[in-house]
C-alpha cells in the first residue's frame, strides 16, 4: 500500500517484495539483492514494525552507513 502511495506521489519505490517475487527465494539471496538495489536509492523509507524485521535493520544500518537518507514512510508526502 504505501509503495503505491508513494509511487502516486511521484517517486521511484524500489521495493523488495519486487525485486524478490519468489517467496521461496532463500533469506540472504533476497538481502544480497535488496541491498545492491538499496545502494541505487537516495532514501530509505520504513514502513511501520520495520523494528521487528531484521531485513530492514540490515537495510537501516547499510543506508545510514553510507549516507543514505532515511525517513518513516508515512511521513512522506
Amino acid at each position: 500500500a504505501e509503495a503505491k502511495r508513494l509511487r502516486a506521489c511521484g517517486y521511484v519505490v524500489v521495493n523488495p517484495v519486487d525485486v524478490n517475487p519468489d517467496p521461496d527465494t532463500p533469506w540472504n539471496e533476497c538481502m544480497r539483492n535488496d541491498l545492491r538495489e538499496l545502494l541505487t536509492c537516495d532514501t530509505l523509507a520504513l514502513l511501520p514494525g520495520w523494528t521487528e524485521s531484521k531485513g530492514a535493520h540490515l537495510e537501516m544500518h547499510v543506508a545510514h552507513r553510507v549516507g543514505m537518507r532515511i525517513v518513516m514512510a508515512a511521513e512522506v508526502v
